[in-house]
């Protein structure tokens, strides 16, 4: 059972190597090119790491069973992610008069006790309706929807497929 099960371990693995290298990415595009996160951005990383995380333990798992509650987690976390995107590009499309996503950082800092502003600055600070960076047309919360339906979809997949071999 456990060479039956090995194809699908390599596939969490792999997931977990994307989200790695997205969230790679996603520091270079903060910290090199100077981009500023948003809320939605901020969730979307989190929600990246713990793909992530589940990814990384289904790589090292073998157990049939534990692997397809495994792909249903992973496919429930990366939905949620995926509509999170999903309504960061909503928003994108359909920008609202007043935009109350996140403050400026140093307003937060200069505004709040230092106790209050830690909390905000891990929220982000960027507005989530703007468009700071496109790729083939799509914004980062455009693609990111697209990995996150992917990594579902993945999810799905390779939990039918380890409760079939169980």
């Amino acid at each position: 059972m456990a060479a039956r099960t090995s194809g699908l371990s390599r596939t969490f693995g792999l997931i977990a190597l994307a989200c790695a290298g997205l969230l790679t990415f996603g520091l270079y595009l903060q910290h090199v090119v100077g981009l500023e996160p948003c809320p939605m951005c901020i969730v979307q990383r989190y929600t990246l790491v713990g793909v992530m995380v589940l990814g990384l333990v289904g790589w090292r798992l073998r157990n049939a069973t534990a692997l397809s509650v495994l792909g249903l987690l992973l496919a429930l976390k990366a939905g949620f992610g995926a509509f999170v995107a999903a309504r960061q590009s909503w928003l994108q499309w359909y920008p609202p008069e007043a935009v109350s996503c996140g403050r400026d950082f140093y307003g937060m800092i200069e505004s709040f006790p230092l106790g209050r502003a830690i909390p905000m600055i891990f929220r982000g600070s960027g507005d989530c309706s703007k468009v700071d960076w496109t790729f083939l047309g799509g914004s980062i919360a455009n693609w990111s929807f697209v990995c996150f339906t992917l990594f579902a979809a993945l999810g799905l997949w390779l939990a039918l497929q380890a409760w079939r071999q169980r």
